[in-house]
């Protein structure tokens, strides 16, 4: 079963806000006779958009073995002997980012909340979140599309 990673409208406006803001700073610089800012600003723009690219959620998949997030330039696997529970569940209000992106590309990097505790979120909507939890302790926050279907199905290949 695989289920897409939908972005919420925030996430969309201040990505492309960013990237607006990214470009235009790289071509003024460029302009103004700023040779010296040509480097690093490009730098810049480069790694935040690699790590970006490197986390950004893409897809949700899941089989009888494992449970994977497709990311744009990696995946992480999670197999499913090592989830002790999945459930649906939605960040609140009061999450706080300890690193990671509050809507850029998506939500991902490491979130802490007072009820939850600490936990890696890879999401693009925060209505369509469930929470996995491993026999470790870790905790993953994700989202995709039909997140009940996935939880059910998920739930349903637990030992």
């Amino acid at each position: 079963m695989k289920k897409r990673v939908r972005l919420s409208n925030y996430s969309i406006i201040i990505t492309i806000i960013s990237l607006g803001i990214l470009v235009v700073l790289f071509f003024k610089n460029l302009q103004n006779g700023n040779a010296w800012a040509f480097y690093p600003i490009g730098a810049m723009c480069i790694a935040l958009c690699l790590l970006a690219l490197f986390y950004m959620p893409i897809s949700i998949e899941a089989n009888g073995k494992e449970l994977c997030i497709n990311r744009s330039l990696w995946f992480k696997k999670i197999p499913m002997s090592q989830i002790e529970s999945v459930r649906k569940c939605e960040p609140t209000m009061a999450e706080r980012r300890i690193f990671g992106s509050g809507g850029w590309f998506g939500y991902w990097g490491w979130f802490s909340e007072r009820d939850l505790g600490k936990y890696f979120a890879f999401y693009g909507r925060s209505s369509e979140c469930f929470l996995v939890r491993l026999h470790n302790g870790r905790q993953y926050m994700l989202g995709c599309k039909d997140p009940e279907e996935m939880v059910e199905y998920v739930s349903s290949h637990l030992n």
